[in-house]
């Protein structure tokens, strides 16, 4: 589970009571979708004929442009976790990182499970005594990748919930 228990207004749009701006969503969105195009191939490699992965981040940049509605890109998302059940590792991770960025456009907050999912996939893909190291390099390229006008929150949202996403974001 990588959602708290409580949400954080910060990360819950104004229309909803919170104090998300839907340009800052956005970028919530297409960061998410970065982090996981990043360690795609992974899964990509597991299987080739398999298209729901790409769909999904696909259709998250679709919500992020205003191409299509939430429960699409939603969905898509949900299709993407669905390809991950019978596979282990990398591929897996990959693909759930995926899912994760589809389902941004619904709950903004699911942009670390997005960013954590690629941090695992990298580990699980590094060589024998060097996933730490993977996953800290996977996690410095994508705090890279930032927009500089979500990047505090993100930051302050991996300090936060760092725990619950399996501690990944120490880097």
């Amino acid at each position: 589970m990588i959602l708290s228990a409580v949400r954080d207004p910060r990360l819950v749009t104004i229309r909803r009571g919170g104090t998300l701006t839907d340009e800052h969503h956005h970028l919530l969105a297409e960061w998410a979708a970065t982090c996981a195009e990043h360690v795609l191939p992974l899964f990509e490699q597991a299987r080739p004929d398999d298209p729901r992965p790409r769909q999904a981040i696909e259709q998250a940049r679709a919500w992020t442009r205003g191409e299509i509605p939430m429960m699409q890109a939603r969905a898509a998302g949900g299709h993407a976790m669905g390809a991950a059940r019978d596979l282990r590792g990398a591929a897996r991770h990959a693909a759930y990182a995926a899912g994760q960025a589809g389902a941004v456009a619904h709950v903004a907050a699911h942009d670390l499970g997005a960013a954590a999912y690629a941090i695992k996939a990298a580990r699980d893909a590094a060589p024998p005594g060097q996933a730490s190291a993977a996953g800290r390099a996977e996690c410095r390229w994508q705090r890279e990748m930032l927009p500089p006008a979500v990047r505090d929150l993100v930051l302050d949202d991996q300090h936060l919930r760092n725990a619950l996403c399996w501690s990944v974001f120490d880097c």
